[in-house]
């Protein structure tokens, strides 16, 4: 069995060094034989996080950092992520799936991440993320309602 690991990094707002980040985690689930749907899931769900708050929290700003806080188990893999944005408000989202937002962009990536992973929250100011998958367990069926 592997052991637990636990790391925090902060990083600057570069989408490269969020790929890094990504990688690292990726690899560390492949190390402990996570199902391939799993880490697919993960990585999927990283990039998306990590991109929005590079992208829309951060701005881009050189300025911002973000810190990526993570826990990995033979069980579980926790990923904490927070940028220094204004943050949002998730109710503000527009649903993506409605008809009259087919082709709009936004919403998007809050909705996969949702649907890959057990546990997507958000702080009360909206500029973190808490993401968490289960090893081998599906994610629950997104509600009808808000989160």
């Amino acid at each position: 069995m592997s052991s637990d690991e636990h790391f925090e990094v902060t990083i600057p707002s570069d989408t490269s060094e969020g790929q890094a980040v990504q990688a690292r985690i990726v690899e560390a689930l492949e190390v402990r034989e996570y199902p391939d749907k799993d880490v697919f899931s993960v990585r999927l769900a990283l990039e998306e996080a990590l991109v929005n708050a590079i992208k829309h929290g951060n701005r881009m700003s050189p300025d911002k950092s973000v810190e990526i806080n993570c826990w990995i188990s033979d069980e579980r893999v926790r990923v904490e992520i927070q940028d220094e944005g204004e943050g949002f408000d998730r109710s503000h989202v527009p649903d993506p799936t409605l008809l009259e937002n087919l082709e709009r962009p936004c919403g998007r990536g809050i909705m996969l991440m949702g649907a890959f992973m057990n546990l997507i929250e958000y702080n009360e100011q909206g500029n973190k993320v808490v993401l968490e998958k289960i090893k081998g367990v599906a994610p629950k069926p997104p509600d009808t309602e808000a989160e």
